[in-house]
């Protein structure tokens, strides 16, 4: 297999900055590596589309030249293990709370010894279809398996989650975790910077890979200069937004036909 170059550049210390792909549109992800953004953050959380949308997604940005991480919807080990027979090697879990939680995603990736993950290795997406015969005995080298830190209840065991065998990377959820203290949309309240700011140094000091999204104190130069070395940055869907309004200016007079 080739080397995961996400994961390889997050360990060189390069900070990866990705793009939602929220509208399940192959199309877009492809034209979006063709300008400039390599890496794609498939959102299969929030996002539209299931796994085998996902799975188009990645088809048509690897044949452009870049990469995916996908955010799966939950941390049922039954999907996760589909996701990384289908072939995705970056995975992004939300709500990873505790040490329990984590080693369950990370057993639920990799196979025995080192985990429970069910075996179809020769016929399966991620090994070519069994033409990477070594698959089942590399594989786990090449996974990259972010956490999402985004719940109070998580900040008191970052120590721990981080030292789970398996877990690469540990990313804050500022919108979620503000929302467990009962400050949703408020990322500049003291309480929630605070909570954010904990999750952030102590990740770091557990020498974990570290990636967020920006806040009202952490621009994308302030998350990068704090050794963040994972930002997702804006969506497909966000982009067309901000165009079609710019767009809508130049038409003032644009007449609705439905009255």
């Amino acid at each position: 297999m080739s080397p995961n170059n996400i994961k390889a550049a997050m360990l060189r210390g390069e900070t990866v900055v990705a793009m939602w792909s929220s509208t399940g549109s192959a199309d877009l992800a492809e034209a979006a590596v063709h300008r400039g953004w390599p890496t794609i953050l498939i959102d299969n959380e929030h996002g539209v589309g299931n796994l085998d949308t996902a799975v188009a997604i990645h088809r048509a940005v690897l044949a452009a030249g870049g990469d995916c991480i996908i955010r799966v919807p939950s941390s049922d080990p039954t999907h996760l293990k589909l996701v990384a027979d289908r072939g995705f090697r970056s995975i992004m879990v939300p709500m990873i709370n505790n040490a329990a939680d984590a080693k369950m995603i990370a057993d639920a990736t990799r196979y025995p010894p080192r985990g429970m993950r069910g075996y179809a290795a020769p016929v399966v997406r991620g090994s070519y279809f069994g033409a990477d015969g070594a698959y089942m005995r590399t594989a786990h080298k090449d996974f990259l398996l972010i956490a999402q830190i985004e719940h109070k209840d998580a900040v008191d065991n970052i120590a721990e989650i981080a030292a789970v065998d398996g877990i690469d990377c540990l990313f804050l959820g500022p919108n979620d975790m503000a929302g467990s203290i009962g400050k949703l949309e408020e990322l500049d309240h003291p309480d929630v910077l605070a909570l954010c700011e904990r999750v952030e140094k102590e990740t770091l000091a557990a020498g974990k890979l570290f990636g967020s999204i920006c806040r009202p104190t952490r621009s994308g130069t302030e998350l990068k200069e704090v050794g963040c070395t994972l930002i997702a940055g804006p969506s497909d869907l966000s982009i067309f937004l901000k165009g079609a309004v710019d767009a809508r200016a130049d038409f003032p007079f644009i007449a609705n036909p439905a009255g």
